[in-house]
């Protein structure tokens, strides 16, 4: 082995189309001594289809806490070792980040090779401001924490990324139409760069509905991208909530939010959550 430490390559891989694979990518894949990948099976299907015959060891969210330090060891021996993902850009949304940095410390440089990323993808189509956005993952799997979680993003002005398995879809886009409202401008990209691929601009309500009564928009790899808070949203809510704030100091939580609804104009239900966490924590 060498003295000399060895590199790190981070590597993008296709989401879909297997074209989409640099010609860069493809030769560090082939040089390296070791590739560590989130699922050896699924990469085994693109490495075989490019002849790459480089050993490859699985590294997911399972392993990755203990496999991080041998990687390294590796790693500080003089060891060239590429890091990828089931698809798309390592790190994003799937394990890696221990290894880097790990690597990192041990003064090992970490390489990105650059390419597809499904989020990225989806916004570069959305026709949503791009000039500022927040990718936020999958939402939690149970439907109160979700709708916590989504609540925090409320008055965010940034466009929203979220990433959705199909099992959870109908009841996740649901709660964002109870958090963020039936109005506001969303956009639904499944099976990117895939024959299926569908990329539809619409209000969430619109979406929401139109992916329940269609069980084929509830398969493949999904992304959900939600219009940031407007200046008017905002200004809107807060007033909601001036409102409520007033009305709970002399009426229980269900009449402050029915007679909030009423001069607001906006969900009663929305109000209700509103005046409970406003008693919990009024300041």
């Amino acid at each position: 082995m060498s003295n000399e430490p060895g590199f790190l390559y981070v590597v993008a891989t296709p989401i879909g189309n297997l074209e989409d694979f640099s010609i860069r990518a493809r030769r560090i894949l082939a040089e390296v001594d070791l590739i560590a990948a989130e699922d050896t099976r699924h990469s085994a299907r693109l490495l075989s289809h490019y002849g790459i015959l480089t050993p490859v060891t699985a590294f997911h969210e399972h392993n990755e806490h203990e496999k991080a330090q041998d990687l390294v060891n590796q790693l500080s021996h003089g060891k060239q070792l590429a890091l990828i993902s089931d698809a798309g850009t390592p790190l994003v949304s799937d394990p890696g980040y221990r290894l880097v940095r790990a690597a990192h410390i041990a003064g090992i440089r970490v390489i990105p090779v650059p390419g597809p990323c499904a989020a990225v993808a989806a916004l570069s189509v959305s026709g949503l401001p791009s000039d500022r956005f927040a990718f936020e993952g999958f939402p939690p799997a149970k439907s109160t924490a979700r709708r916590t979680w989504l609540e925090a993003m409320v008055n965010e002005p940034r466009t929203l990324i979220f990433y959705e398995s199909p099992h959870r879809i109908v009841e996740s886009l649901a709660d964002m139409v109870s958090v963020f409202g039936e109005t506001r401008d969303a956009v639904y990209a499944r099976e990117l760069t895939k024959q299926f691929e569908t990329v539809r601009p619409a209000s969430l309500g619109e979406l929401a509905r139109w992916v329940s009564q269609d069980s084929h928009q509830q398969l493949g790899e999904i992304v959900i991208l939600v219009h940031g808070a407007r200046a008017d949203e905002e200004a809107a809510r807060a007033d909601a909530e001036r409102i409520v704030r007033i009305l709970l100091k002399s009426l229980p939580v269900s009449q402050a939010a029915a007679v909030a609804a009423e001069l607001s104009g906006r969900k009663k239900n929305e109000l209700y959550e509103l005046a409970l966490s406003l008693k919990k924590s009024p300041e």
